[in-house]
C-alpha cells in the first residue's frame, strides 16, 4: 500500500510531466477503443437487419431458375443472372395476384404476408417541396404485418380502395419535413404528380428498427396499392413478403413460399426465389474485421508512443531520485523494493491515462452516437471485453516499457547513489 501512495505522490509532484507522459497513452486508448465501438456498432446493425430479413422473406420473381431448383439463391448467383439477363434483356415479371399470395398463408411456418409496389416523386404542399420521397403502394394486410404505429389520424379503410380514394398517410419524417409537427399535417391537401392527396394519418416506425427510419431519408408516403398502380403506371403488386415463425428455418420456410408461389402463377418461364443473405454477411463482417485490424493497428502506434514516453520519464525520474534511492537502500530497502516501487509508478500513470481515455471514449460516443447512428445504420458500442481489454493493455504497458527504468534504480549502489549531485 505504501508503495501505490508514494507511486501516486510523485506523479503529483510532476502533474504537467505526468500529463504530457499519459497523452500517448490517452489518445491510443481512446482511439482503439472508439474504432472497436464503430466496428462493433456496424456489425450488430448488419446482423440485426439480417436477422429482419430472416423473419420477413422478400420473395422475388427471376427468369432464370436456381441451380439445384430449391428457390434458394446466393447473392453472387443474382449477380450473374443480372449480367446473364442485361445482354437480352429481361422480360416483365408475371401479374400476382393478393388471393394468390394469400395461399401461401397455408404453408406451415408462414404466419402472415405483406404485397405492395413503389415509386417516387416530389411532394409540395404550398411553398415547400420534398424531393425524392418515397412512395409505398400498400394493401389493406400492410400494417397487419409491419409494426408501424399511427400516431395521429388513422390508417386505409376497405373504402378507400374500394372507391380509389386520393388519401395518404404520411411517415414522421415526411411529416414534419412539410408541417410544424405530425397534428398540423392531417387533413391537408399535398400535391404529387399534379394530383391533389388528403392525408389521412402519420405513422413511425418500430423503435426497435433501426434500419427501416435510415432507409426513406426524405421520408415515406403510403398510399393504397390499387390507387398507386393506376397514377403511376406500375403493377398492383411488385414486392412480396411472408413472415415465418422459426427464424432457424426462415430460408426453409421461404423457399417452400416461392415454389408455391410459381406453381400458382405458372410464369412463362423463370421461378420465385428467396436469397440467401448469409455469404454477404460473411463478407461484410470480414470487410469490418480487415478495416478494424488496419486501423486499430495505426491507432495502437500511438500506444506505443505512450510506452516510449512513460519509459523516458522514467528514466529521468530515476536520475532525478539517485540520492532517495540511495538512502532508501542505506536505510534498508531491498532491490525488489526499489524494483517495485518504480514499476508501480509506471503502471499508475498507464492505468490513469488508459481510464481518462476510456472516459473519452465513452463522451464522445455520448455526444455523437446518435449521429453515427444514422450513418452506420447502428449506434457505436462500447464493450465489456474494450474496458477490460484497454485496462489490462495499460497495465501491460505500464510494466512492460517500466521494466527497464525500474531495473535500473534498483540496481544503483547505495554509496555511490549518496554521493550523486
Amino acid at each position: 500500500m505504501e508503495t501505490w501512495k508514494f507511486a501516486i505522490a510523485s506523479i503529483r509532484s510532476h502533474k504537467m510531466r505526468s500529463f504530457l507522459t499519459m497523452l500517448g497513452i490517452i489518445i491510443g486508448v481512446a482511439a482503439v477503443v472508439l474504432i472497436m465501438a464503430f466496428g462493433d456498432g456496424m456489425n450488430k446493425a448488419f446482423t440485426r437487419s439480417l436477422a429482419s430479413s430472416q423473419q420477413n422473406v422478400q420473395i422475388n420473381y427471376s427468369p432464370l431458375k436456381s441451380k439445384d431448383g430449391s428457390g434458394i439463391v446466393t447473392s453472387q448467383e443474382v449477380f450473374e443472372a443480372e449480367s446473364d439477363l442485361a445482354s437480352g434483356g429481361q422480360p416483365p415479371a408475371p401479374v400476382v395476384s393478393e388471393n394468390q399470395v394469400a395461399d401461401l398463408l397455408n404453408i406451415q411456418g408462414v404466419t402472415k404476408y405483406l404485397v405492395s409496389n413503389s415509386a417516387n416523386a416530389t411532394v409540395t404542399f404550398e411553398s415547400k417541396n420534398v424531393t425524392g420521397a418515397s412512395i409505398t403502394g400498400v394493401s389493406d394486410s400492410y400494417f397487419k404485418a409491419q409494426n408501424y404505429q399511427i400516431i395521429a389520424g388513422r390508417s386505409f379503410v376497405a373504402a378507400d380502395y374500394e372507391q380509389f380514394a386520393r388519401v395518404v398517410v404520411l411517415d414522421k419524417t415526411l411529416a414534419n419535413k412539410l408541417f410544424n409537427n405530425p397534428e398540423d399535417a392531417l387533413n391537408q391537401l399535398i400535391k404529387i404528380q399534379g394530383n391533389n392527396y388528403r392525408i389521412m394519418g402519420v405513422f413511425d416506425y418500430d423503435k426497435n428498427d433501426s434500419t427501416a427510419q435510415y432507409q426513406y431519408p426524405n421520408g415515406q408516403l403510403l398510399m393504397a396499392n390499387t390507387q398507386l398502380a393506376a397514377e403511376f403506371s406500375v403493377p398492383e403488386i411488385q414486392t412480396i413478403i411472408v413472415s415465418v415463425d422459426d427464424v432457424d428455418r426462415s430460408l426453409e420456410i421461404g423457399a417452400a413460399a416461392a415454389r408455391r408461389l410459381t406453381q400458382l402463377v405458372r410464369p412463362a418461364q423463370g421461378e420465385y426465389q428467396v436469397m440467401d443473405f448469409s455469404d454477404q454477411l460473411a463478407n461484410i463482417q470480414q470487410t469490418l474485421g480487415v478495416m478494424q485490424l488496419v486501423i486499430g493497428s495505426i491507432a495502437g502506434i500511438s500506444l506505443l508512443v505512450g510506452g516510449i514516453g512513460v519509459m523516458n520519464i522514467m528514466l529521468v525520474s530515476v536520475t532525478e531520485r539517485t540520492r532517495e534511492i540511495g538512502l532508501r537502500k542505506a536505510l534498508g530497502a531491498t532491490r525488489r523494493n526499489i524494483l517495485t516501487q518504480f514499476l508501480v509508478e509506471s503502471v499508475v500513470l498507464t492505468l490513469i491515462g488508459g481510464f481518462i481515455g476510456l472516459m473519452i471514449s465513452y463522451g464522445v460516443v455520448f455526444l455523437i452516437g446518435d449521429s453515427l447512428n444514422a450513418a452506420f445504420g447502428g449506434p457505436p458500442v462500447i464493450s465489456m471485453q474494450s474496458v477490460i481489454g484497454s485496462t489490462l493493455f495499460s497495465i501491460s504497458i505500464g510494466v512492460i516499457f517500466g521494466l527497464l527504468p525500474a531495473n535500473k534504480a534498483s540496481k544503483l549502489n547505495p554509496i555511490e547513489a549518496l554521493r550523486y549531485e
